[in-house]
């Protein structure tokens, strides 16, 4: 069985770009200081909210682009994402971008050969399915459950329900009542 690229990559990035914003949401919802929270870390050597939300993104964008052999487009300065409307609104932007692309521009991307630097003297190279697998999709999930985490850490009233919310067409019967189960 072959799955096509578009579809693997517009059906993972877009719903969990949409399930971070509604984690956003929630937190706006629930009187969380969005600006306070763009600069909460889980650890010093580790990156913002700000700049995880920001790598969630990149990673969505710049692996479409890579894949059907493209520049990505151009984004806001990270220092425009300073509260929860700034993050949301490159969350936007990175759908629409995710979702612009065509399934026929995806032609041949599996073997393709996706090749860039990841410092001055340091590069990869890699097949489209080898970039996607091994590179696009860990970094996404990573800055991803790095978001998320940090919201829960800081005390937003989330759980595993809302990072799974993209399932909730296949769930079949009664979901346990809220706050029952591990998160």
């Amino acid at each position: 069985m072959t799955i096509a690229l578009h579809s693997l990559t517009t059906g993972t990035f877009v719903p969990f770009l949409r399930n971070l914003s509604a984690l956003l949401d929630k937190a706006a919802a629930q009187g969380h200081d969005g600006a306070a929270l763009a600069q909460i870390r889980l650890a010093p050597d580790m990156l913002p909210l700000s700049m995880q939300v920001r790598f969630v993104c990149d990673q969505a964008r710049f692996g479409v682009a890579r894949l059907v052999g493209e520049e990505p487009p151009a984004v806001a300065d990270a220092d425009a994402d300073a509260d929860l409307a700034g993050f949301k609104a490159r969350i936007e932007r990175t759908i629409a971008y995710v979702e612009s692309v065509a399934a026929d521009r995806y032609r041949g991307a599996e073997t393709r050969t996706i090749a860039f630097p990841l410092a001055a003297d340091l590069s990869v190279e890699f097949t489209g399915e080898q970039f996607l697998r091994d590179f696009a999709f860990p970094n996404f999930y990573f800055h991803l459950v790095t978001s998320y985490d940090i919201l829960r850490n800081q005390g937003v009233q989330i759980g595993k329900a809302d990072y799974m919310a993209h399932i909730g067409y296949a769930l079949r019967g009664t979901p346990p009542a809220e706050g029952s189960g591990r998160q």
